[in-house]
């Protein structure tokens, strides 16, 4: 059962949109590569089962013959494919959980050129997120981290550079339910976690009673931030494309996402975003 606020959101995010439109009052059986997927999964939450809408629309929508197609034209919502269970997708507007990908226009910016973030947080004080595909190849330990300064039972961990605002957080993957009902941590999206230095100790507990594995956790030195209406102006102009995606594409094990932009490009589709 969706949360109230995770409700709105969700209906929010379809209202406009042609897919939801059309398969409003109508049975749902879309023939399109999210059609295998089992149900417990596309069941799981309402970004999984949008995804199944878009993927159902896109299916359906009728090729233009091949001596009418402009391969350099933008394409406002490419054809959404699945590999394995990663998928991604286009979306109108940004929000808790989404992807924002850099587009070229942001090709020689040092900090964003090809960048993927993670939008933590749209609150009141402005939207907040961390780059997904900037390891510094250094430990917490190595780096002598200023605004992270885990020690122990995190200090052998990588650590990524978030963004250029001085902060600590780091993002957790918690299967168990007591993550979730700590209080210590906001959930981003079904399954994916985010907390900051603050909350370090009780994550470090969790680990120690086996709840989560060390493994489970990546740890960002700063952060991104926009001012109310910054990113909304900034994704008008073209720097930025929005889209949803599945909690497995944002793997944490692993150090090397230098390669998640062109990633995610390609589950988003063959296409050209901008």
């Amino acid at each position: 059962m969706l949360k109230q606020k995770d409700r709105k959101q969700f209906l929010r995010s379809l209202e406009g949109d042609s897919c939801f439109t059309k398969l409003r009052g109508c049975n749902f059986e879309p023939s399109s590569p999210f059609e295998d997927v089992p149900r417990s999964f596309t069941n799981s939450d309402w970004r999984s089962f949008r995804a199944r809408l878009v993927a159902g629309e896109t299916a359906r929508r009728p090729e233009a013959p091949s001596s009418m197609v402009d391969l350099d034209a933008p394409v406002d919502r490419p054809t959404p494919v699945m590999i394995g269970d990663k998928w991604a997708h286009v979306i109108h507007e940004p929000e808790q959980g989404c992807l924002l990908i850099a587009t070229e226009k942001l090709d020689g910016a040092h900090i964003f050129e090809r960048a993927v973030v993670l939008l933590l947080s749209t609150g009141p004080m402005g939207p907040m997120g961390v780059i997904l595909n900037r390891p510094s190849l250094m430990s917490i330990k190595e780096s002598n981290s200023a605004v992270l300064d885990m020690a122990g039972t995190f200090s052998e961990r990588p650590l990524y550079f978030g963004g250029p605002i001085e902060a600590g957080l780091f993002l957790m993957r918690g299967g168990d339910g007591d993550v979730g009902r700590s209080g210590a941590f906001e959930e981003v999206m079904e399954g994916l976690y985010y907390g900051r230095k603050e909350s370090g100790g009780c994550a470090a507990e969790m680990v120690k009673r086996g709840a989560v594995g060390v493994g489970d956790f990546r740890f960002f030195e700063g952060c991104c931030g926009w001012d109310r209406g910054q990113l909304s102006d900034e994704i008008r102009a073209g720097y930025w494309t929005v889209a949803a995606c599945s909690p497995s594409v944002i793997g944490l094990g692993s150090v090397g996402s230098v390669g998640l932009w062109e990633e995610v490009l390609g589950l988003m589709g063959p296409k050209k975003v901008w």
